[in-house]
């Protein structure tokens, strides 16, 4: 870690695109300006970790969640009807009818 001594007023440079303000000392408060490009995240250290924790939980799938989804997610014509659909009509000779939502094939 690189430690640097400021006073207010001075500013400290990181890169060519990131500035950062000494704004006030007050006993052991130190209060800092950021100037940074707009896609450079500034976040104090406790909320980073939030974010971070939050994240982590958000990227975690269980069995459960992916068998709810798979309801939704479209169904490949297998000849066996998705879950819940209506079963296909058979003509008296075996063949599958046209169902009156689908066009013929």
């Amino acid at each position: 870690m690189l430690t640097l001594t400021r006073s207010v007023g001075e500013t400290i440079r990181i890169g060519d695109d990131i500035e950062v303000h000494v704004v006030e000392v007050r006993g052991g408060t130190v209060r800092l300006g950021f100037k940074a490009p707009r896609e450079v995240t500034i976040h104090r250290e406790e909320v980073y970790r939030q974010i971070a924790e939050a994240n982590l939980l958000a990227a975690q799938v269980t069995a459960d969640t992916l068998g709810a989804l798979a309801a939704f997610a479209p169904q490949a014509d297998t000849g066996t009807p998705a879950p819940g659909a209506p079963a296909p009509r058979v003509s008296a000779a075996g063949e599958r009818a046209a169902s009156p939502e689908a066009p013929a094939r």
